[in-house]
C-alpha cells in the first residue's frame, strides 16, 4: 500500500442502498489489514450551514427529518422537494459545499497513510438535482470539475423498491428518478457502480476494486526479442 499519501474513498448511492453497512465492513476489513481509517459524514463534516438546512426543511419544508424503517416509516420532504427556487438555492449552497469540501480534501491529504471513507459525497448532492434538464447537467459538470478527485468513488446500486422497503423515507419515485442519475453521474464522473447484491456479496466486489487500485496496473508483460 502506498504510505506516502492516504487513500481516499467515497460512497454514495440512493437510501436503503446498504451504504453504512458497508462502510462498517470495509472498516473492519481494514482494521484485521492494520490500516487505519478516518470517516467523514458528509452531512456533519462537509456541508455549510447543516443545522440552518435542516431548520429549513423541519420549518418550512414540513419535514420531519427522522430516519425511517420498516416499523416506522418516515415522510421526508428535503431533497425530493424539486420546486425551482428551492433548486437554485440548493445549487448556491452546494459551491459552498464544494469549496469546503477542496478544503477538507487537501487537508485529508495531509495525512499519514491510511483510508480516509466520505459516507456520501458531492454526487449525492448532485444526484437529488433534476438531472434530465440540461441546465442541471451543465452545473453539475461544472461542479464536479470544481470538486477533488477521490481514490475510488463506489456507488451501491439498489432496486428503488427494495431500498425504500428497508429504508422508508422518500417517495417511490423519486427514487426512481434519483437511481437514474446515479447512472448519469456515473459517466460524467468516472463513478464505480458495485451492482445490488447481498451485503456479503457487495463486500466483496467493493474488496476487490479496493484491492486493484492498492496494487496498481498490472505491469505490461515483457516481449522477448525477435531471433533469426
Amino acid at each position: 500500500m502506498n504510505t506516502l499519501k492516504p487513500i481516499l474513498i467515497s460512497f454514495s448511492g440512493i437510501d436503503g442502498a446498504g451504504k453504512s453497512t458497508q462502510i462498517q465492513k470495509l472498516r473492519s476489513y481494514l482494521a484485521d489489514a492494520g490500516i487505519p481509517v478516518t470517516e467523514l459524514t458528509f452531512w456533519d463534516n462537509v456541508v455549510m450551514f447543516p443545522r440552518l438546512r435542516s431548520g429549513f426543511s423541519r420549518l418550512v419544508l414540513q419535514s420531519d427529518g427522522s430516519i425511517g424503517t420498516p416499523e416506522r416509516p418516515a415522510k421526508r420532504n428535503d431533497k425530493n422537494a424539486q420546486a425551482w427556487p428551492l433548486l437554485f438555492g440548493r445549487a448556491a449552497l452546494y459551491i459552498l459545499d464544494v469549496l469546503n469540501l477542496r478544503r477538507i480534501v487537501a487537508e485529508a491529504k495531509l495525512q499519514g497513510c491510511g483510508v480516509v471513507i466520505f459516507d456520501r459525497y458531492i454526487y449525492d448532492q448532485l444526484a437529488a438535482m433534476p438531472m434530465d434538464s440540461w441546465l442541471a447537467r451543465v452545473y453539475a459538470k461544472i461542479l464536479l470539475n470544481l470538486s477533488p478527485r477521490l481514490d475510488v468513488s463506489y456507488v451501491l446500486d439498489a432496486v428503488p423498491e427494495v431500498a425504500r422497503a428497508r429504508k422508508p423515507e422518500y417517495p417511490i419515485d423519486f427514487m426512481h428518478r434519483q437511481r437514474k442519475s446515479y447512472m448519469r453521474l456515473r459517466q460524467m464522473a468516472g463513478l464505480h457502480i458495485v451492482p445490488a447484491g447481498e451485503p456479503d456479496e457487495v463486500h466483496s466486489v467493493i474488496v476487490e476494486r479496493f484491492q486493484k487500485y492498492v496494487m496498481g496496473p498490472s505491469p505490461e508483460p515483457e516481449t522477448s526479442p525477435v531471433t533469426a
